[in-house]
């Protein structure tokens, strides 16, 4: 097996921190996946992706994503809840791959509510 060089470290060091950073440190929005049994059946997973794949063109580091268990609403599922500092947290109900993209560009990035998939306010 081949030694780690320093600079080597320091490839794994900024990669775990952006890694890490998603879920921890301050942010102006949080934007949470809820994963329990039922939301992943429902189609999670891709919700999840899709979210990945916008953050990953956003590259903003203002933005922490959070998977987190079932909202007791299992009718509804995927939920997705969107929280900014400025505005009252927001839940998505029944996402898929499309329209959390679309939440991203619009809720996320811009501020618009997309009401046509809102579940509730919080």
């Amino acid at each position: 097996m081949a030694k780690l060089t320093i600079d080597d470290l320091k490839k794994i060091k900024e990669k775990t921190a952006k890694e890490t950073s998603l879920r921890d440190g301050p942010a102006s929005i949080k934007v949470t996946v809820h994963m329990g049994t039922c939301g992943i059946a429902a189609g999670a997973r891709d919700v999840m992706s899709a979210l990945m794949e916008e953050m990953a063109t956003a590259d903003r580091q203002d933005i922490r994503v959070v998977a987190a268990g079932c909202m007791g609403m299992c009718s509804s599922e995927p939920n997705v809840t969107i929280e900014s500092e400025s505005s009252e947290p927001i839940v998505y109900k029944l996402m898929d791959a499309n329209k959390m993209r679309q939440v991203f560009k619009r809720h996320v990035l811009l501020g618009e509510v997309q009401t046509d998939f809102a579940l509730a306010k919080m």
